[in-house]
């Protein structure tokens, strides 16, 4: 087989995202952010792992001459992915939260940098760098490693766990925000003092990179805001203008490499200098986050895995100092955040949160450490140790959240808390979750016809799933209002239905981990009657009622009903195919509801056989004599039930069919089915399935209940 560069190129990028995007589901699984497997997966690839169980299988995928390109390619994602953290930057995150964030930051920065420096000064240096490396180059380098924040994997954590609207949220993106900043201007002084042969030329690389900051602040980002306007206002965001954009950051890069301050300090600040209004940041993101992300991102981790040798540490005391680092790195990162947030009016509770979200490391972390081992300021062991640093203080985050600062803290904190309840009767609820474009016209009718034109609350809700969330998504602010979100992702066309029917929606996004326990919880919160689902057709299963139906129809305390919709505009004609069960009565509640609300006609099929026929009297109660001008009670005798109510869908010229769930339908709550329901697959129009709970069986029973048993009993 004949195998060249490019070749060799194709299947170390094949292996590298393969593995970790494999690794990524078990860390998923995990809690823990994509991140952590990513930086697993390096080192899985490198001398640690593979090179170790099978040394010429790695030599055969990342022999010794191909690392040069792999290391210009991740740094080219570098310099793409520092440009979109920049761009994440937004001057609003610091609104209101100015003195407390500086106060967290700073010291947040202080107490590990200087734990850092004095611990290279009094054992690092002595045991683990060359001679040949300045001292003070090597102190303040470890200073630095020491106090960084990783915010584009802070952003995600606080994302995932919908801590973003909460307080220690709010104020841990701020902090991460000035942190980085900070952190990056304290490493580009450190770059230009260890590239720099003497202090005069340290100084001059330091005029100079303050001289282009300002260059930068006064003339390219006034620049920046007319494109971004123009871009907003006109031809939107065109090949040219990214073209254009692009040249910028890679001037840039450019310069800030020429003045000796490297060059993802400048696709860090020409990020950081786009303005954020007018959509050209958000664009210019949506744009590049995935070839940098998903493509080139890998291939850093990769290499950096690759450089890391855990065999290294083949000693006790390489493991001891190993561990002190951890130990140092986090009573610094924590300590100084704790303290200074509690020093600032937080409870200890909240403090201790702040500290562990600081504490987070990741790729920042990783990406200053390949600076300095390139550099030769630190040697391979110490990289190494760093490196498994990073690891454990990322990797320790979500559980210790969780531990710190738990669900309830969380609704306690809520920055935007749920209006109270107005005294007197409860308005009718529905929570429509969206999952897809396509359920979501079809949704706002129905919603239109169950609410009539009584004040009932509509609710749509999205969840996001987490690998969804792009790196400007993390510090949206929620939506109030329909016209905030209309344009917006998978809720545009409901709202938009909704508006032309003059229908009051109020939306909601978050990211989800668990949509089963997280619509059981909105439903719950919101006081939901219905929870409305709308279906699409799953990657391998077939059946409506499986997958997160499933698993929402389980933990739901209430009425689900999930809607297949063919279409679905007017609801003028509705039929209930009806048996008995708890499931049946539920349709017809729906069903009642649709006649008093829009008008509906109802035909109601009783569907018997020459065993049983008992269930109109169900119908009757349901059904009043003074209501019963609406409703057209049809009774057949089949012997399949299900065979029954498609005849009648198919000449009966209904809008849409409200059945209940069970098998005498052919819809089985289950998990898994290769073969659709035929009454779904069959159906000329639209279908409404319809669950109901189980009723909870109180502990206690009535008196007179108590008495019958006793009296039945005796």
């Amino acid at each position: 087989m004949h195998t060249n560069a490019l070749t060799l190129l194709m299947m170390q990028l094949i292996v590298i995202i393969g593995v970790s995007r494999l690794i990524g589901r078990g860390t998923r699984w995990l809690g823990q952010p994509l991140v952590i497997a990513e930086v697993v997966a390096g080192i899985v690839l490198g001398p640690s792992l593979l090179g170790w169980l099978a040394p010429d299988l790695m030599n055969t995928l990342f022999p010794t001459d191909s690392l040069p390109i792999l290391k210009m390619l991740s740094q080219v994602g570098l310099v793409l992915f520092m440009f979109l953290i920049g761009l994440e930057l937004d001057p609003k995150l610091l609104k209101g939260r100015g003195h407390a964030s500086v106060a967290i930051s700073h010291t947040s920065i202080i107490v590990p940098f200087a734990l850092g420096a004095v611990a290279a000064a009094l054992w690092l240096y002595k045991d683990f760098s060359d001679p040949s490396v300045p001292f003070s180059s090597f102190v303040l380098f470890m200073g630095v490693a020491m106090s960084i924040t990783a915010f584009p994997v802070l952003a995600r954590i606080l994302t995932e766990r919908g801590l973003l609207q909460s307080r220690i949220g709010a104020i841990a993106i701020a902090c991460a925000a000035v942190d980085d900043v900070t952190a990056w201007c304290l490493l580009a002084f450190v770059v230009s003092i260890v590239r720099a042969s003497d202090l005069a030329q340290a100084g001059l690389t330091t005029v100079f990179a303050m001289g282009y900051i300002a260059f930068m602040l006064l003339a390219v980002r006034p620049f920046l805001a007319r494109l971004g306007a123009r871009v907003a206002s006109r031809e939107g965001l065109t090949q040219n203008v990214v073209a254009g954009t692009l040249l910028l950051l890679l001037a840039s890069a450019w310069a800030t490499e020429l003045i000796g301050i490297h060059a993802l300090f400048g696709a860090f600040l020409f990020g950081a200098v786009i303005p954020k209004e007018g959509g050209l940041a958000e664009a210019l993101s949506e744009k590049l986050e995935d070839v940098a992300v998903v493509l080139l991102l890998p291939v850093f981790f990769a290499f950096s895995g690759l450089r890391t040798q855990i065999g290294l540490l083949n000693t006790p005391e390489a493991w001891l100092t190993c561990g002190a680092i951890i130990l140092l790195a986090c009573v610094g990162k924590f300590g100084g955040s704790a303290v200074a947030a509690r020093l600032t009016g937080m409870r200890w509770r909240e403090a201790g949160a702040i500290g562990i979200l600081m504490n987070t490391r990741g790729l920042m972390e990783l990406i200053v450490l390949n600076l300095g081992l390139d550099l030769g300021v630190i040697s391979p062991t110490l990289f190494t140790m760093m490196v498994l640093m990073a690891l454990v203080t990322t990797f320790m985050t979500t559980p210790l959240l969780q531990l710190f600062y738990p669900t309830e803290e969380l609704a306690r904190d809520r920055l935007e808390l749920a209006p109270p309840a107005t005294p007197g009767s409860t308005p009718y609820t529905v929570l429509m979750c969206v999952s897809h474009q396509q359920a979501g016209p079809g949704m706002a009718s129905l919603a239109k016809a169950l609410a009539g034109g009584e004040g009932a609350q509509l609710h749509a809700l999205h969840l996001v799933h987490p690998e969804r969330v792009s790196l400007r998504g993390a510090e949206s602010e929620p939506r109030a209002s329909d016209q905030d979100v209309e344009g917006d992702g998978a809720l545009a066309p409901l709202l938009g239905r909704a508006k032309s029917l003059g229908l009051a929606v109020r939306p909601l996004s978050f990211v989800s981990t668990e949509p089963a326990q997280d619509i059981r919880r909105t439903a719950e919160a919101k006081r939901a009657d219905l929870v409305l689902l709308g279906w699409h057709k799953p990657l391998f299963s077939q059946t409506v009622l499986g997958g997160t139906v499933h698993e929402v129809m389980q933990a739901a305390s209430g009425t689900v009903a999930v809607l297949v919709d063919r279409g679905l505009s007017d609801v003028k004609r509705v039929l209930v195919p009806f048996i008995g069960s708890r499931h049946d009565r539920a349709a017809l509640k729906l069903a009642r509801r649709l006649m008093r609300q829009s008008g509906a006609e109802i035909t109601v099929l009783h569907v018997t056989s020459r065993e049983s026929n008992g269930a109109r009297a169900q119908v009757d109660e349901l059904f009043p004599a003074e209501e019963g001008s609406g409703v057209r009670l049809k009774v057949v005798q089949h012997e399949s039930p299900e065979e029954a109510a498609l005849e009648e869908a198919r000449h009966g010229g209904h809008d849409l069919v409200v059945v209940g769930v069970g098998a005498p339908w052919g819809l089985e709550d289950r998990v898994f089915g290769l073969q659709r329901e035929r009454i779904v697959r069959d159906a000329p129009g639209s279908l409404l399935v319809v669950h109901e709970s189980e009723p909870v069986v109180e502990a206690v029973a009535t008196p007179q209940a108590a008495a019958s048993a006793v009296a039945s009993r005796s």
